[in-house]
């Protein structure tokens, strides 16, 4: 993560500096995720870190707040992590690190999910309501057999760059960078198609067991099949799903046996850039989307 150097935001009523997000900070992170009952682990904060960059806000040493960026290219961003301390909450530093934020990534065209209570704070800011997000997760449970799909199989370093041109078509991020990351996290499914390839989907270890996604595909039938192949590997594992509501999957991921457990409320700064015809069908991650 970017570590340039920033002042020191202390002002003369605030013992609280808002400096560069570094690896230092990372036991503090990891604390201030658990007291949300968010489910990261040491592992994705190093991961995010990696990633993206962002902020923490320290006081007398400790960490009470964080915020992370993740640019796609010169033109877009999505922004995530924003954690608060609940002792240090009511005192205005979630706006301090979403200008934070904002000021980092300038002109660029920001994307985030944001809950119920964030919504009327990135509001004041221009975001505007674009989507839903449902969050289905659970332990998954096979309830029959599956054999293997002939269309699907292991993603390989050749199949690299159409599956960031497919997902640049479907999210209008240029994140290959990202993507990279993740399949080098976790582990990648192409399905093909009269010798193309349609749609892909990661599955990788995160939080209290594995997530997939993204999932990028077609079509509802073809994402279906993504993660069907991604889930074969996961029978008596804790598994988590972010869908866009768009993308109609959650009713099938209920009767699957991975329940919506929440959702979030997809926000946009700036001109979304177009897609399609490709979709994405499941998120990496709400920071990451």
């Amino acid at each position: 993560m970017d570590t340039a150097t920033l002042p020191d935001c202390r002002i003369a009523a605030d013992p609280v500096a808002l400096v560069p997000l570094a690896p230092t900070h990372l036991p503090g992170a990891l604390a201030l995720s658990q007291e949300m009952a968010w489910p990261y682990r040491r592992e994705d904060w190093d991961f995010a870190l990696q990633a993206g960059r962002g902020f923490a806000l320290e006081r007398d040493g400790a960490v009470i707040g964080t915020a992370a960026w993740f640019p796609h290219g010169e033109d877009h961003a999505t922004i995530g992590m924003i954690i608060v301390s609940g002792a240090a909450q009511g005192r205005g530093y979630g706006t301090r690190l979403v200008e934070a934020l904002l000021a980092a990534a300038g002109p660029r065209t920001i994307l985030l999910n944001s809950t119920a209570e964030g919504r009327a704070l990135y509001e004041r800011y221009g975001f505007t309501p674009v989507g839903t997000i449902r969050q289905h997760q659970g332990p998954f449970r096979r309830r029959r057999a599956a054999s293997p799909d002939p269309g699907v199989r292991a993603m390989g370093p050749a199949d690299i760059e159409a599956v960031a041109r497919l997902d640049q078509e479907a999210t209008g991020f240029a994140r290959r960078p990202l993507l990279e990351r993740l399949i080098a996290a976790g582990e990648g499914h192409v399905l093909l198609r009269d010798g193309a390839r349609p749609a892909y989907a990661i599955v990788r270890p995160f939080g209290r067991g594995h997530v997939v996604g993204p999932v990028v595909a077609g079509s509802p039938d073809e994402a279906r099949r993504l993660i069907e192949a991604a889930l074969t590997r996961l029978d008596g594992r804790f598994v988590r799903i972010d869908v866009p509501d768009a993308a109609q999957l959650s009713p099938w991921l209920t009767e699957i046996g991975l329940p919506q457990v929440g959702d979030a409320l997809t926000m946009v700064r700036g001109t979304p850039p177009p897609t399609g015809p490709a979709r994405l069908f499941a998120l990496a991650n709400q920071s990451f989307h």
